[in-house]
């Protein structure tokens, strides 16, 4: 059986900021770099249905060694520039799990 590290993100972005936001993800690369790392399987974004406000992250990492060089990365630093200017909130949650 194999381990890997899930962290499901939540952003609370700033009124009407939303497809914004997500917009300057994809347009910087920050996606696209993300999943190319090594020790990535899965980097998704989903917007909520329930609160407009909300835009949700899904990394899926082979180990928490192969996150946290991602959080060493340029784009990671590009992210949280982001962040600063659209984010009001940031819920973090790590769970190791077993790959099926």
């Amino acid at each position: 059986m194999n381990e890997c590290l899930l962290v499901n993100v939540t952003y609370t972005i700033k009124e009407g900021k939303r497809e914004e936001f997500f917009y300057k993800i994809n347009e910087m690369g920050i996606a696209k770099d993300s999943r190319q790392e090594s020790g990535n399987s899965k980097y998704e974004y989903f917007f909520s249905v329930d609160c407009e406000n909300k835009l949700f992250l899904m990394e899926m990492w082979v180990n928490e060694v192969a996150q946290a060089v991602h959080s060493k990365t340029e784009h990671y630093k590009k992210l949280q520039s982001l962040k600063e200017e659209y984010v009001t909130d940031v819920s973090i949650e790590k769970y190791n799990i077993i790959k099926c």
